[in-house]
């Protein structure tokens, strides 16, 4: 298990910020499942979706953002769950882009790649691996999502969601499974002890001049349009 709770570059969970965040919700102090429980509801909820400038950022970049996605609120959710001994692990994916439609529109939309980099956190507690996708989006969000399509109670693709129930998706987690995209993965890269490991070997397939026009300009178009739609007016 000493792999699954090591700290690296990426899962930088003794920065300062994380360790007083960490002190501040005293987690240590709580039982495993219930500080798992704890660590996960924040980095859903208190971490908004949004788009960072990279899948590479730190964890403490992450936490000073205050807004993730797939990939790098996996980087948090580890590193959290590290510092606190709980061993974790991610496994890689890619997902169509269909179901990012809404959140990114336009030209945008068009010009993303088919298939973007995905990843989830799988947690070793009471002798099992559970899968946390549902920490992608953040509560608020989802209950806009779900305004926003009220006849869409079963199977919804679109703004950053790929689920077979909108009206209840599996995002709470107490010893189960979580998932919000899961039903858009179209590739398996498999398991990797570290997000380090999994981005030396992965990359988003993504030109270097696209690249930078996505982490200095496109972003934050996403970033305006997601916060609309957060406030129920996108």
């Amino acid at each position: 298990m000493n792999n699954y709770l090591k700290e690296t570059p990426l899962l930088n969970y003794h920065d300062s910020s994380v360790q007083a965040l960490i002190k501040t919700k005293k987690w240590l102090q709580m039982q495993p499942v219930d500080r798992v429980q704890a660590i996960y509801n924040y980095v859903r909820d208190d971490i908004k979706f949004g788009y960072n400038s990279s899948d590479t950022i730190t964890a403490a970049q992450v936490l000073k953002d205050g807004y993730g996605q797939c990939n790098t609120k996996a980087t948090l959710l580890m590193a959290l769950l590290r510092a606190v001994g709980i061993p974790n692990r991610i496994h890689g994916f890619t997902i169509d882009k269909a179901l990012q439609k809404g959140a990114i529109t336009g030209i945008w939309y068009t010009l993303s790649p088919k298939n973007i980099l995905h990843s989830w956190v799988e947690v070793y507690i009471n002798e099992n691996w559970y899968f946390l996708e549902g920490v992608i989006l953040d509560k608020e969000y989802i209950t806009k999502i779900q305004q926003k399509n009220k006849e869409r109670t079963t199977v919804f693709c679109g703004y950053g969601a790929f689920t077979d129930n909108l009206a209840d998706p599996p995002i709470e987690w107490k010893l189960n499974h979580t998932f919000i995209q899961h039903k858009g993965i179209n590739q398996d890269f498999g398991l990797f002890d570290t997000p380090d490991a999994f981005y030396a070997k992965h990359q988003q397939q993504m030109g270097i001049f696209k690249r930078f026009i996505f982490s200095n300009m496109v972003r934050k178009f996403l970033n305006r349009n997601v916060q609309k739609i957060r406030k129920g007016r996108g």
